[in-house]
């Protein structure tokens, strides 16, 4: 069953989606504005597909409890390594057409992803807004030889199965192809928001370790990595990072001592 929803607003959109009877959708902690009164709402710990939810075949008796009792302990474990929130809300329609409203947490766009089934997609942290209760949400750890090459590692959202899926980043989004591009594109990495599986997303130092490296680092305000996406398939990026929108706030209010260096010798906190 299609998602029907829509994506409304300028500066700070907003997802409103359209449950028929017995649909269900569900969203990170804290993505939820409003629904109607016939769309019930239940905070679980655990994704569409994780366990201690809904009983298996052959799940009972203390083992299968302890089974799903693990399950549940591993999911949210994994979530909060990654810094995400902990709970899932669900929404279901109930007797009629129901409508839920959902929004990101950046002044930004919002973007529906449709998964077929064939190819997985991956999002920055913090990107997921909401799904069908068809399409899995996960984490993908990327460190080993890209967090290490990178001087950095990463933490993504997953996202298999069929269905629909809603994320939000900020600024402005742009589309691209790297294969477009000669099959390689380098990105500052606050600017990746997601991208399908299929591209291969790693990390590289910005310049090697010279004197044209080291201005790179410490005046160019990227510090010492960019993301590099290669192979072929849709990536979105966003035109507004987080770091440039705290430090923006921070010199705003008078705070700021970055200064025009940026880069290694900018003072932010976070």
């Amino acid at each position: 069953m299609t998602l029907q929803r829509e994506i409304v607003g300028n500066a700070m959109q907003m997802a409103v989606v359209s449950l028929q009877p017995g649909q269900t959708v569900y969203c990170e902690a804290g993505k939820f504005l409003f629904k109607t009164a016939n769309v019930t709402m239940e905070t679980r710990l655990t994704g569409p597909s994780g366990g201690g939810q809904q009983s298996r075949p052959g799940s009972g008796g203390p083992g299968g409890l302890l089974r799903q009792a693990m399950g549940t302990a591993m999911q949210v474990g994994q979530r909060v390594l990654a810094g995400e929130s902990i709970a899932f809300q669900y929404f279901t329609a109930q007797g009629g057409e129901g409508t839920v409203g959902f929004a990101g947490v950046l002044p930004g766009e919002m973007r529906a992803l449709e998964l077929d089934g064939t190819r997985a997609w991956f999002a920055e942290k913090d990107a997921f807004v909401a799904a069908e209760s068809t399409v899995d949400f996960g984490i993908a750890f990327q460190g080993g030889r890209t967090g290490t090459s990178g001087g950095e590692g990463f933490v993504l959202e997953k996202f298999t199965g069929r269905g629909t899926v809603i994320i939000a980043g900020a600024g402005n989004f742009i589309d691209l192809d790297p294969a477009d591009f000669g099959g390689r594109i380098e990105v500052d990495t606050g600017c990746v928001v997601a991208f399908e599986e299929g591209v291969r997303y790693g990390v590289q130092r910005v310049g090697g370790l010279n004197r044209q490296g080291l201005m790179n680092a410490v005046l160019g305000g990227e510090g010492l990595s960019l993301a590099t996406l290669e192979g072929s398939g849709r990536v979105i990026l966003q035109s507004l990072t987080i770091e440039s929108l705290a430090n923006a706030l921070k010199k705003a209010q008078g705070g700021d001592k970055q200064g025009p260096t940026g880069g290694l010798f900018s003072t932010h906190t976070g």
